[in-house]
């Protein structure tokens, strides 16, 4: 193959690369998921440990009409991101940090990390992209619950019917009173696991009593924060259904631990 020959070629993969993973052209800020699609997942793993999933483009409305601090409902545009397949696991936290803080520790390595802060969090992350030279992050809360909605507008990813909460969470009403351990249950459209149930996860973003003056570009909002909180989302092996919806949301100090408390992780391809 001849230079010119070479230099076309890469130069035509640039393009392509750009159509598919850049936001610059118009029609990415156009982009909006249709309801309960499947996307094919994209691994990426760390020392065979963390599963990440390509989540794809577009735009969806954020927040509901069900509480004050999930109003004014908005729209959000996402560019294209990675993000845990599942919960970060109990075995993957000790290949990092060399402890595992778990309450739930005899659950077993497969169960989600627990116990653990936001700060806690942070100092994972900054060790784990030490260690592969990546740029793990926690997801932005937009991020979350883009990914977490997987396309649709209903309360679950699944739609509104909360008999079938069952088949894609630990709950209060199935987890025996413990967590469980991550992947068992039927994954969203997007092939993500447990977004709903198992542990609360952390986000980046500090807490806002609404969304008034919210990002639209799916960053963390991170500054104006009415205190020191950080925000959660998902649910948990000790909640109840509502508290499970993909637009819930609350907010905890970020040194706080808790047994119902764990993250998944997010990167920017």
């Amino acid at each position: 193959m001849s230079c010119l020959s070479r230099a076309l070629k890469s130069l035509a993969m640039r393009v392509v690369a750009i159509a598919l993973f850049g936001f610059s052209l118009p029609q990415a800020l156009t982009a909006q998921v249709a309801g309960n699609r499947p996307f094919a997942p994209l691994e990426v793993r760390f020392n065979e440990a963390t599963d990440m999933v390509q989540i794809p483009p577009g735009s969806f409305t954020m927040g509901s009409d069900k509480s004050s601090d999930e109003k004014p409902s908005h729209t959000v545009y996402i560019r294209s991101f990675l993000m845990g397949r599942t919960e970060v696991t109990q075995k993957q936290w000790l290949d990092v940090i060399g402890s595992n803080p778990s309450r739930f520790a005899a659950c077993g390595p497969e169960c989600p990390v627990e116990n653990i802060s936001w700060d806690n969090v942070q100092q994972f992350i900054s060790k784990l992209n030490q260690k592969t030279g990546q740029n793990y992050r926690l997801p932005s809360e937009a991020e979350w619950e883009y990914a977490a909605r997987a396309g649709t507008t209903t309360d679950w990813s699944f739609g509104n019917d909360e008999s079938k909460l069952g088949n894609y969470a630990w709950y209060g009403g199935n987890s025996g009173s413990k967590t469980q351990a991550v992947g068992q249950k039927l994954p969203n459209a997007f092939g993500l696991y447990d977004m709903h149930g198992n542990v609360w996860e952390w986000t980046q973003d500090c807490w806002h009593g609404n969304y008034s003056g919210a990002p639209t570009d799916a960053s963390a909002w991170t500054t104006g924060c009415s205190d020191n909180t950080r925000v959660l989302r998902g649910g948990s092996w000790v909640n109840f259904p509502a508290g499970l919806r993909s637009a819930f949301r609350i907010r905890n100090f970020p040194g706080h631990r808790d047994d119902s408390i764990g993250f998944r992780l997010a990167r920017t391809p």
